[in-house]
């Protein structure tokens, strides 16, 4: 090759900034490390609030991640062929990041405009779906587009040679490095303390600050980066390119490697959300070690393609990598991590998050990093002398592309169709056909050590062949216990497990013949004494306060058992569930039937496959009663089915005399997270009371009802219903679970909002624009103060004469069952 001529010391090159290099790229990198912590709390915040107009659904979820990457997708494409290279970069990426800003906080008004059209025409089937599509477009393409367009933006300040390339790794990877700090900074702080508006003017000063910093160093460059290209000798451009393939082979990898990326951060984080507790702060916690890994990969990796004479064999033996270490974290997640000796209940909360850190970086990290390796690789493989903008753009848009195949895929198909195991099992398989795409073009022209070569290969291939019939499929004691599930390896029998699009459920046997029904890592509903005892206390209560309960909505399938007692109430003509996962309805027909009175046969019984948010703001019917059966608040998207503004909705669905019932536990949460869901609820009914479950005398749950009505329970009509023939069912019911009487089921009365004030003084009210409960509840899923929350709240009870009505016969029999608490009659 011939040789480059030595520059005069004394050059003019001396005073021009060449390609920005030291310091200003560094400086650069940093303006990204800013520009990735705004995106992430941007993104977390968008998510947040488009789920409380389009649902949590897999449907929904799926939609909106499309979209959002689809956009970044779409931007990194668009840039290069629509700004010229005359324009600064730096200039350029100064006025992406204010229009991120603006927008961003743009959105913040635009979600509940446009969300209160789509809730107008909102519905299900094709229409339904393309409306939910249309919505999110509105919102997330055009920040998002101007996201996208960023990298490439900066990276015309570099040249496509090695080095040049290098930098462009280290700006992806300072890009992922913000949104770590993002990721964290929104999940464990800002709302936390605050609210969405408050993250998004934090994010959008994060974009102004970047904007201003860029314009300051596109003011101190006086030339266009390819001026100066055009006008510096490539230093770095000493050797000789591999022209093993074409570019299109690079772009079909990197799109692999973000389909295996994406679809594996799906499976695992199902899998880390059960083990770790599915809370937000889990889920942060996930996130962010995904993204620090990607981050040191990717800065590894570029240090990597600047050496490198070949960075595409890199690349191919990256991927053989990635394939051992799907096989790694699949061991780890399946065999070894949920059944470590721990037990979170006795640890501080902060000190159990420390240890999901830990668990977190040991499953993900060795893939994590071979991912973030692959990008710079597959930009340096692909380099040619060429608009950097273009390059980074193309391979920015195959990498986004095959991420947002590999999320959909995986989250909406591949976990319900094939299971986990397999899926992983699909993921290593496709890195080993990567890996084969590079390599085996190698292999053949390698002249001099072709046959060494071949034996690698061969080596590599039978041990990825090996490694993917190991992996071993989920847990299940995992799917049915969660962060508990070493307490109880060995207790009773797992004898159902399945994956659903959205969860997994499991169906447990007791050694005495008891039945549990297990979502989101935990019992959610059982045969035992005390779950039975608080499903059908809030069926009954649901149908035998109001006094016409012909239409009742359910929100949340559990065992079927609520839903039994409701349907065997003669009054009740139609029940309509709303539950979020297609398995469920099935597996408890399965398993059930004897306990929720065979549901799953009831002609009256009509289940809607929806979250129950997006059910009641889409649907045009109204109910004589609302009732939920859900999981716990701290589990990530059920808080916004306890917030002021979606109990207004449910206001709004009640016929007149209609009620609203909710289940509130007071196990594996906090005294706050309790006293934020009864406050909120109080604040939406004011006419509402409480009535407790205990568990040998001893608080474990509560039901809330309310009305919009006066609140008044008469006791000879509840008696007068109850010793009639129709009636039996009902009476027999309430029988086992040890109320023989209206009197005995109504003296599990608890207090009201009058008798509250005090207890509730410093309560949060929980809204759309922070669910605060999540965060609250999320702080005290390991503890078990349900004992101590319901003796504090008894102190204040009264039995109010207001409240309960019916002949002094009724009202002593009250008095009596409630402890002797008097009730005067009216």
């Amino acid at each position: 090759m011939k040789k480059q001529p030595r520059r005069p010391a004394t050059s003019t090159l001396d005073r021009v900034p060449r390609r920005f290099s030291a310091p200003g790229l560094p400086l650069v990198l940093l303006l990204f490390v800013g520009s990735g912590t705004a995106a992430l709390i941007y993104e977390i915040l968008w998510f947040q609030l488009l789920q409380l107009v389009v649902g949590s659904s897999a449907v929904s979820l799926g939609i909106l991640l499309g979209t959002f990457m689809g956009g970044m997708c779409l931007g990194s494409l668009l840039l290069p062929r629509l700004i010229s290279t005359r324009h600064h970069p730096l200039r350029v990426y100064g006025w992406l990041e204010l229009g991120i800003g603006a927008i961003g906080i743009l959105v913040l008004s635009l979600i509940p405009l446009i969300g209160g059209l789509y809730t107008a025409w909102g519905g299900y089937g094709l229409q339904g779906f393309l409306l939910r599509g249309a919505f999110a477009a509105v919102c997330l393409l055009p920040p998002t587009l101007l996201m996208g367009a960023t990298l490439p933006a900066v990276a015309r300040w570099v040249e496509t040679t090695p080095a040049g390339v290098a930098w462009i790794g280290f700006f992806y990877g300072g890009n992922i490095a913000g949104a770590v700090v993002g990721c964290l900074l929104a999940g464990f702080y800002l709302l936390r303390v605050y609210d969405v508006a408050i993250a998004t003017y934090v994010a959008a000063a994060v974009n102004t600050a970047v904007a201003a910093i860029s314009f300051a160093l596109a003011a101190a460059t006086t030339r266009p980066a390819e001026t100066v290209a055009a006008s510096v000798p490539a230093e770095s451009d000493t050797r000789e390119p591999v022209a093993s393939q074409p570019a299109s082979v690079i772009y079909v990898v990197i799109a692999l490697s973000g389909f295996c990326a994406l679809a594996a951060e799906v499976l695992w984080t199902r899998q880390l959300g059960l083990l770790l507790g599915g809370s937000v702060y889990t889920f942060s916690i996930i996130l962010a070690v995904f993204l620090i890994g990607l981050g040191i990969g990717s800065a590894g990796g570029s240090v990597l393609a600047k050496t490198m004479a070949d960075p595409g064999l890199a690349l191919g033996w990256c991927q053989i990598l990635v394939a051992a270490a799907i096989a790694w974290t699949a061991y780890l997640l399946a065999e070894s991590l949920p059944y470590w000796p721990i037990a979170p209940s006795i640890s501080s909360i902060w000190f159990t998050f420390h240890l999901d850190l830990t668990r977190a970086l040991l499953a993900l990290f060795p893939a994590t990093v071979l991912w973030g390796a692959s990008f710079p690789l597959a930009l340096a493989a692909a380099a040619q002398k060429q608009d950097p903008g273009r390059l980074v753009g193309r391979v920015y848009a195959a990498n986004t592309a095959g991420a947002i195949m590999g999320a959909l895929a995986t989250s909406l198909l591949l976990v319900a169709w094939i299971g986990s195991q397999h899926a992983q099992q699909l993921l290593m398989a496709l890195a080993a056909i990567a890996a084969l795409l590079l390599l085996v073009p190698r292999a053949a022209a390698a002249a001099t050590a072709r046959l060494r070569f071949a034996v690698l290969l061969l080596a590599a291939g039978g041990l990825t062949l090996t490694l993917i019939a190991t992996v071993p499929p989920v847990s299940p004691w995992l799917v049915a216990y969660g962060r508990f599930a070493p307490g109880w390896v060995g207790i009773g029998d797992i004898v159902y497990v399945g994956e659903g699009v959205h969860s997994s459920v499991a169906v447990s046997r007791t050694p005495d013949g008891g039945l549990k029904y297990h979502a989101a890592g935990k019992v959610q509903a059982s045969s035992e004494p005390q779950d039975m005892g608080l499903q059908r206390m809030l069926g009954h209560l649901t149908t035998l306060l109001p006094d016409n309960p012909r239409s009742v909505l359910i929100i949340g399938y559990g065992a079927g058992v609520t839903t039994g007692a409701v349907a065997i109430d003669p009054r009740v003509e139609r029940v309509t569930i709303a539950e979020i996962e297609p398995l469920v309805p099935e597996v408890v027909s399965r398993y059930f039937s004897e306990f929720n009175e065979n549901v799953a046969s009831n002609p009256r019984v009509h289940v809607r496959i929806d979250d129950g948010r997006h059910y009641l703001l889409t649907t045009d019917e109204k109910f004589d009663a609302v009732t939920t059966d859900l999981v716990d608040p701290w589990v990530k998207g059920t808080a916004a089915l306890f917030t002021k503004e979606f109990f207004e909705e449910v206001k709004q669905r009640l016929n007149p005399g209609g009620v609203v019932t909710i289940f509130v536990q007071l196990y594996e949460t906090s005294p706050e997270a309790v006293k934020s869901e009864v406050a909120t609820f109080f604040d939406v009914f004011p006419n509402s009371a409480i009535f407790g479950n205990t568990r040998e005398g001893r608080g474990y749950d509560m039901v809330l009802i309310g009305q919009v009505e006066p609140l008044r329970i008469d006791l000879d009509e509840m008696v007068r219903r109850l010793s009639s023939p129709e009636y039996a069912r009902v009476k027999e019911s309430l029988g086992s679970i040890g109320i023989a009487s209206a009197p005995e089921l109504l003296a599990t009365y608890a207090g009201r909002p009058s008798d509250l004030s005090e207890w509730l003084r410093q309560a949060t009210i929980t809204h759309d624009s922070d669910l605060r409960l999540q965060y609250l509840a999320g702080m005290g899923m390991n503890m078990f103060q349900n004992e101590k929350i319901y003796a504090e709240l008894l102190a204040y009870r009264r039995f109010p004469e207001d409240l309960f009505v019916g002949s002094e016969e009724r009202m002593q029999a009250l008095w009596e069952a409630g402890g002797g608490a008097k009730v005067e009659s009216r």
